[in-house]
Order: C-alpha cells, then sequence, then structure tokens
C-alpha cells in the first residue's frame, strides 16, 4: 500500500512539475524565437531605411546643387535641334565629334522608338519597344508633347553605369535627341555613392545576398542590363510593388533547400519628377543565421527539459521518501517491520471483494508470551517477537501476507485458498516457531508455543468483523485444546 502510495506520489509530482515547467520553458522558448524573428525583421528594416535614406540624400544633392547638369543637357539638345533644322539627314552627322563637344552621349530615336544613331555604337538597334515598354510609352506622351524633359539617376543598359538622359523631339515628331551624362564621374556621386551604402551592407550583414536598385524597367543600378535582368517570378513581384506601393516578398529554394528570399521594396522620390522618380528596392536575403539562431534555442529547450525532468525526479523521490515513511508507519508495526491492524483491516476487506475463491485467516497467538517480560525483561519480549514474525514471513513466502495485530497476535491472510492449504500453512508455522522459539526459552524453563485458529471464507461471507470472529473462536479452542496445534472453525 504504501509503496504504491509513494509511486503514486512520485509520478504526480513529476508529471505535475514536469507540466508547469514545459509550459513556462515552452512560452520562454517561443518568446525568445519571436525575438529572433523580430530582430531579424528589424534588421531588414533598418537596411531598407539605410537605403532609402541613401538614395533621398543624393536625390536631394542633386536637386539643389546640380541644376547646371540639366541646363547644358538643355543647351546642346537646342543645338541638336538646331543641326537637324539645318541637316535633317542624321546619318551624315558625325556623332563622336558631337560626343566630344558636349561632353556627353548622343542618341537618336526614330518613331519606332528604336535607337538609330549613337556616339555610343553598342547602343544603336536597340528597341525600347523590346527591352523597356514602360519607357517606349513614355518617350512616345514626350514625342506628343514636344518639350524639354530630363530624369534623375538611371542605367545605361549596356555598362551599367549610373547616368542622367535628357529627351527632346524634332518639331516634325520623326525623331527624339536623347544625351546622356555618367553621374559616376561627379564629385556629388562620389560623396553621396548609394553604391557604397548598399555594398558596406551586404558585407556587414552576413544574411544578405544583394541589394539593387531597380528603374522603372526593372534593371538594377550599376549592374549592366544583361546581368539584372528579373525572372518571370521576381518580375511579376516587381510590378506589383511598382504599381501598388507595397512591400512583395518571393521566396525560392535551391538544391539544398535553402531558401533565398526576394524583397521588394517601394521608393518614391521628392526631388526627382522625371520617368525615374519611382524605383524599387530589392534586398535578397537568406535566413541561415536566423535558422541558427533558432536550432541553438531548440536545443537549450531540449537540454533546459531534459534538467528540469532529472531534477524533478530526484527531488520527487526525496520528497516521496519523506512524506512516505510516515504513512509506512501507518500501515507497518514498527518493532517487526510486519503490517499492522490497520493494513490487516484495509487489505482483508479489498481481498474480500474481489477474492473469486475461498479465502483463509490465521490468528496466531505465542502461548506463555507475558512470562517472557516478566522474567526477562521487555527487551528480551521484544526479541522473541522478531524472531516469531521472522518464522511467520519466512514459512508464507509470497502465498499470502502477515499481520502483527498487537502484543504477541498476529495474523496470516492467504487468498484463493482450502482447507488443506490452510492447515499445511498452519503446520508449518508451528514448526518453524517450535525450531526457533520453543526450543530456545526450554532450556531456560519456559514452555513457548504457538497456538493458531483458522477462518475459512467462502463467497458468501464479505465482512471483516464476521471472519475475524470466527479465526478468533478457533484460537481460543486450540488454546482450550492444550495449545501448540492450531483448530479451524466450524
Amino acid at each position: 500500500m504504501w509503496r504504491s502510495f509513494r509511486t503514486k506520489l512520485v509520478m504526480t509530482m513529476v508529471i505535475f512539475a514536469v507540466a508547469i515547467a514545459f509550459v513556462i520553458a515552452t512560452i520562454n522558448h517561443k518568446r525568445i524565437s519571436e525575438q529572433a524573428i523580430q530582430n531579424n525583421a528589424f534588421q531588414l528594416e533598418s537596411i531598407e531605411a539605410t537605403v532609402e535614406y541613401s538614395l533621398n540624400t543624393i536625390d536631394k544633392t542633386y536637386y539643389y546643387f546640380d541644376d547646371d547638369v540639366a541646363e547644358r543637357m538643355k543647351a546642346n539638345t537646342k543645338e541638336l535641334l538646331e543641326l537637324y533644322k539645318n541637316n535633317p539627314s542624321i546619318h551624315t552627322w558625325d556623332m563622336q565629334k558631337l560626343k566630344k563637344k558636349y561632353e556627353m552621349d548622343v542618341y537618336i530615336i526614330n518613331q519606332d522608338n528604336v535607337i538609330s544613331n549613337s556616339s555610343n555604337e553598342v547602343d544603336i538597334g536597340l528597341d525600347f519597344n523590346e527591352c523597356c515598354g514602360k519607357l517606349a510609352e513614355i518617350l512616345d506622351s514626350r514625342r506628343e508633347a514636344g518639350a524639354f524633359y530630363h530624369d534623375g539617376m538611371d542605367i545605361a543598359q549596356a555598362t551599367g553605369e549610373v547616368t542622367k538622359f535628357s529627351y527632346m523631339a524634332t518639331p516634325d515628331k520623326k525623331y527624339i535627341m536623347e544625351l546622356s551624362y555618367s553621374l559616376e564621374d561627379g564629385e556629388i556621386f562620389e560623396d553621396f555613392n548609394f553604391l557604397s551604402v548598399t555594398d558596406d551592407l551586404e558585407r556587414s550583414y552576413p544574411s544578405i545576398n544583394k541589394i539593387n536598385i531597380l528603374n522603372l524597367g526593372g534593371l538594377a543600378l550599376g549592374d549592366p542590363a544583361e546581368d539584372s535582368k528579373l525572372s518571370s517570378e521576381h518580375r511579376a513581384a516587381f510590378e506589383e510593388t511598382l504599381a501598388k506601393g507595397e512591400t512583395t516578398e518571393v521566396r525560392t529554394l535551391n538544391d539544398k533547400g535553402e531558401a533565398t528570399i526576394y524583397h521588394y521594396v517601394p521608393y518614391n522620390s521628392g526631388y526627382d519628377f522625371g520617368s525615374t522618380q519611382n524605383k524599387v528596392i530589392e534586398i535578397s536575403y537568406n535566413e541561415r543565421e536566423l535558422e541558427s539562431i533558432l536550432q541553438k534555442h531548440n536545443e537549450a529547450f531540449i537540454l533546459q527539459l531534459a534538467f528540469i525532468l532529472v531534477i524533478t525526479v530526484i527531488i520527487a523521490l526525496i520528497i516521496s521518501k519523506w512524506v512516505s515513511r510516515p504513512m509506512y508507519m501507518a500501515f507497518h508495526d514498527s518493532l517487526t517491520g510486519l503490517r499492522n491492524r490497520a493494513a490487516f483491516e484495509e487489505d482483508l476487506d479489498a481481498i474480500l471483494h474481489v477474492s473469486e475463491g475461498e479465502t483463509g485467516l490465521l490468528m496466531i497467538d505465542l502461548d506463555h508470551f507475558k512470562s517472557v517480560n516478566d522474567l526477562f525483561g521487555h527487551a528480551d519480549g521484544d526479541e522473541l517477537l522478531k524472531n516469531m514474525a521472522t518464522s511467520i514471513q519466512s514459512t508464507i513466502h509470497s502465498e499470502g501476507k502477515a499481520y502483527r495485530l498487537g502484543g504477541d497476535e498476529f495474523a496470516i491472510v492467504l487468498r484463493n485458498t482450502n482447507r488443506d492449504h490452510a492447515t499445511f500453512v498452519a503446520e508449518q508455522v508451528i514448526e518453524a516457531v517450535n525450531e526457533s522459539v520453543t526450543e530456545y526459552y526450554k532450556t531456560k524453563g519456559l514452555e513457548l508455543s504457538a497456538s493458531i485458529g483458522i477462518a475459512l471464507v467462502d463467497e458468501e461471507i464479505r465482512d471483516v468483523n464476521e471472519i475475524y470472529k470466527q479465526a478468533d473462536r478457533a484460537l481460543y479452542e486450540s488454546k482450550e485444546g492444550g495449545k501448540n496445534q492450531y483448530r479451524v472453525y466450524g
């Protein structure tokens, strides 16, 4: 009983403690994981803000301190229009001479939005309808308007160089005079180079793969057009960002199952009012660092739970030992270690309600025990009772349960027994007592023996008191009959 109680106590404490610890550890693990994810998101937001600030700064600087470039482009364009008026045969123009004169590349765009002539020969034949549909639409509208236009930062497609472009149509609408001026050679770009900023960010954050600034056509400033073309999936995300002015993301997996996330952020310049006003910041990043942090948290979480479980079990065993000791003493005799009367009554009642066969109760009394206490003292009497308990326990082994009911009164409960077996056990007990007790005290002049009363209970009797009375009556008859023997009730 006490062992069952102790086991239940240990299990209850372990389950309760582990449940509480698991909840606390899980909440803490979730909080740390969410914090790691939030930190990763905050890092990305910080990078976005840094790039936007860099772009805004250089746009603002060009707006306030670089008006002369636009004015030079406008004056040069007017000279080109005057040249066209005097010599409309553009194929006869010396484009390299014009480039040297203006210190700018010259492009002639025909009615089909194709570059027919240029000081930069690599761009001749470039069809804006094929490469840059949005720009082609802008060119058509500017051709009809006939005014002078200049944009902010854009890209020279062949080289990726950051360039400023201007446009103005000829009066007959046949051509558009386009000029380009490299901004990378100027002091402003050197002092506020946003490409250097993105390079520094890529080096500073291992999770960042690449940062690009995409123009209206989805081309990355600083990279040749051939090297910065968007895939169909990325193009769709880019167009959505550009159209809605909202951040979008695309997640791709490589052969190893590692994810790369492409983060598209809209950028609208407050100082550039040309076709280059709207751009998109593309940040491609990985989650290796985040996954590594989360993996470490998971490992720490498992170790924490294992540590809690071990400590909990140890503490539970210690506490259960403390608590179960009084429980043990409540159902056991402190002198002999046998179960006591309280355990006897509870065990017998339980057996009577579950046993399907006969139950045997043996009541054992040590004859002349009082004489031992009177002649040799209580210490000798206690030692005698211990020997008596040992003799009984060694006789029944696991066939039944032995009890000390008080004084020199003992009991044995046999489950699923019969008359023959019960009497056999009684004979064995008397024999064991004679060998360990009777012979010893006979040399001291005392006749000690054991008397036993047996009650056999079938399925019709289930009352503990009734059985006890029957066994006690049989015990009385064995004593009256001369002691050192047993009697069976009925």
